[in-house]
């Protein structure tokens, strides 16, 4: 069966997925770019915005682990957009232009369903009011047989670990402190004994935490 995925999720040492006042201005509140600047200079995210160049090392390496073997995303609604409750305003398409980096369907969570909407380069929202049980039933019959990638925020990787449905976690543990925001470990007592585990600290100064479940 295909895997389920999480790279490239940063986190403050003090466990927030993302700052405090989340707004169209501020796409991860309070915390600014400061938990994803590790990921701005690498060659990974430069290639996947169109740019030559970028840093090479480790963090290029787990970066680049993102895209390889990916047949559909799940993410929240908070990570597609700024707005919550009804749609007030369904022309808002996402954060990352008319040609969002993921090329794969996915499936945005929330309680207000919407029409699916398809942008250039094979990125195709669905919008889903689901339980992650019924979200990873429907993007696996998407992914074709590849794995399927939880891309965030906070409160949805937390949902699909309570859930017990992941296979392979990549933190990224930033030398922050944010004090308020959205955390992701609350609830996950015990998480670690459930997957083999690794650490590799970066010249940055960030650590690659990854837990992988063990193949029986």
């Amino acid at each position: 069966m295909s895997l389920v995925r999480v790279h490239n999720f940063s986190i403050s040492l003090d466990g927030y997925g993302t700052g405090e006042g989340q707004s169209l201005d501020a796409p991860f509140g309070h915390a600014g770019t400061r938990l994803t600047e590790w990921f701005f200079e690498t060659r990974a995210f430069h290639r996947m915005t169109g740019r030559e160049g970028g840093t090479t090392g480790v963090d290029d390496a787990m970066a680049s682990a993102w895209g390889p073997g990916i047949g559909a995303e799940i993410m929240g609604r908070n990570k597609f957009g700024p707005q919550r409750g009804p749609w007030e305003d369904e022309s808002w398409r996402g954060w990352w232009g008319e040609e969002p980096p993921f090329r794969t369907p996915t499936f945005v969570l929330t309680h207000h369903p919407r029409p699916s909407v398809e942008m250039e380069g094979g990125t195709v929202f669905h919008f889903l009011d689901a339980t992650p049980e019924e979200a990873l039933r429907r993007a696996r019959e998407a992914a074709g047989g590849l794995d399927v990638r939880i891309g965030g925020g906070p409160s949805t990787v937390r949902a699909f670990l309570e859930a017990d449905l992941i296979d392979h976690l990549h933190v990224v543990l930033v030398p922050i402190v944010l004090g308020r925001g959205v955390q992701l470990w609350p609830g996950l007592e015990g998480l670690q004994e459930r997957f083999d585990t690794e650490a590799v600290s970066s010249p940055g100064g960030v650590v690659h935490l990854t837990f992988t479940r063990p193949r029986a």
